[in-house]
């Protein structure tokens, strides 16, 4: 089987600078001379490392939306390699050039779905496999662009993964389309004259996810309630506390590796440390827009205009690989003693900062937390009390997951997953209580769509319609796009 992940294995830049190296092992006829492939004797590494940036900054229709997964391989890049590792190299000058720019073109984002470009791309490799599609197999797919781009150029092929999480992505971005998202025109009204074009599946993830999310919003909106002006909590900035251990200070320390708020070329903005009577406050302070969308000098709760901090670095926070530096007394703990105040539970945590958006402005806003969204959070706790208790009984599990988290012992991955180290001893740990009020919320709706589209004599009401019908798998579906947690 040809492998034309091998080509991004070690890394965009230097893998596609190589060309021929791990690549070349697996094409086949290597080494015999006969039957050596396009990416082996050159490859416009410039022109699709390009392309393959920007593809960060796109959202709409990319698999990474579907997904957070790590190492993600960009679509523009895995295509181009996947079709110039099964096209065959040539000699003729004119045609390598044309080949190149085929595969620049190919690349494209805007070119993703373009109907003639593809054709002719797995015309180009059906001719070269004999009239086959080729196999391509990826053991360590990840999250699917490399299968997917197999798929795309219309190869016969396998992926799998080791991490059932990755599992789950491959399934729902390279099986279930195909398998619950054949299209079909469906004529609703003037009799027949305006048919539309209806996916099963979208149909489907997108009504239940709408479910999901209205139902999660009526508990959930409560926990996360608009300032005044209408501006809407998007995120809660917290930092966990040690104390000072200089006997002579004791004062609570915000370990923050940085202050940033917002680092961009027009707008720049950070939390401002300020020690009054031993104790550490926060203004907002920056030179683009920091509260309520408003331009100019930054702005440091209703207090209009803040002062500049003369020498004063954002990027140097408390703490660095788990050494603390007390702001009040300038008291070093080393990472020996941060780490064992966590483990004897003597560390705390603290909100700092509210990150706003507007439904009438563009870009984010930034407050100082007040002594109401601390209220609000106490009622989350009580909240998550209630509710932990009441799906314990009714699932016969708790709802937070209380599986251990690795011990930090052995080799490889589970050596650096170190959080033990710092007393989180479970997965649920990870998590503050709105967070976990929020996720076993969004658990208990997705379950409650499970139990709708299996039979059963009773299904949970009030469900959307069409309800009884259609695959469990697309219930996965929806997000809490304008309830998102703490981060």
């Amino acid at each position: 089987m040809t492998d034309p992940s091998a080509a991004l294995r070690q890394g965009s830049g230097q893998a596609l600078r190589q060309g021929s190296g791990q690549a070349l092992r697996l094409c086949p006829g290597q080494g015999s001379g006969r039957d050596r492939r396009f990416i082996e004797e050159s490859f416009p590494v410039k022109d699709v490392s390009t392309i393959s940036a920007k593809e960060k900054n796109i959202r709409h229709g990319h698999i990474s939306t579907l997904h957070i997964w790590w190492a993600r391989r960009p679509l523009a890049a895995s295509r181009a390699t996947a079709y110039a590792a099964l096209i065959p190299a040539t000699d003729d000058i004119t045609e390598w050039q044309r080949r190149r720019d085929f595969i620049v073109e190919l690349s494209k984002w805007e070119n993703s779905l373009n109907p003639h470009l593809l054709e002719r791309a797995r015309r180009d490799i059906l001719e070269a496999n004999g009239g086959k599609p080729p196999r391509v197999l990826d053991p360590f797919a990840g999250g699917g662009a490399i299968p997917l781009e197999a798929l795309r150029l219309g190869c016969e092929t396998y992926a799998s993964d080791y991490n059932p999480v990755a599992v789950l992505i491959l399934k729902a971005t390279l099986e279930y389309p195909q398998k619950f998202g054949k299209t079909s025109e469906v004529s609703e009204d003037f009799g027949g004259l305006f048919p539309r074009t209806v996916n099963p599946l979208l149909e489907a993830v997108k009504e239940w996810g709408d479910w999901v999310l209205e139902e999660a919003r009526k508990e959930l909106a409560r926990f996360y309630p608009p300032d005044p002006d209408g501006s809407i909590p998007v995120g809660y900035i917290w930092a966990r506390t040690i104390p000072c251990q200089n006997p002579a200070c004791g004062a609570e320390i915000p370990l923050m590796r940085q202050f940033w708020l917002a680092k961009k070329p027009k707008k720049k903005v950070w939390l401002y440390p300020e020690v009054t009577e031993g104790r550490v406050s926060f203004r907002i302070v920056g030179d683009g827009p920091a509260l309520s969308g408003a331009e100019g000098p930054a702005l440091s709760g209703a207090e209009g205009p803040a002062p500049w901090p003369q020498g004063f670095d954002p990027g140097q926070g408390t703490v660095s690989r788990a050494v603390a530096t007390c702001p009040v007394c300038g008291a070093v703990m080393d990472a020996k003693t941060t780490r064992r105040l966590f483990r004897e539970g003597k560390a705390g945590q603290r909100m700092v900062a509210v990150v706003l958006t507007h439904p009438q402005r563009r870009g984010k806003t930034y407050r100082v937390a007040t002594a109401a969204d601390e209220q609000v959070y106490r009622q989350a706790e009580a909240a998550l009390q209630e509710k932990r208790e009441r799906l314990m009984l009714e699932w016969g599990m708790d709802p937070v997951p209380d599986e251990p988290t690795p011990e930090g012992k052995g080799r490889g991955a589970e050596r650096a997953f170190s959080v033990r180290n710092y007393g989180m001893n479970t997965w649920g740990s990870l998590f503050n209580a709105r967070q976990q009020l929020a996720l076993i919320t969004f658990a208990e709706k997705v379950r409650r769509v499970y139990q709708a589209l299996t039979p059963s004599p009773q299904p949970p009401s009030p469900l959307p319609r069409g309800e009884g019908k259609g695959e469990a798998a697309p219930a996965a579906g929806g997000r809490g796009e304008g309830l998102d947690p703490e981060f």
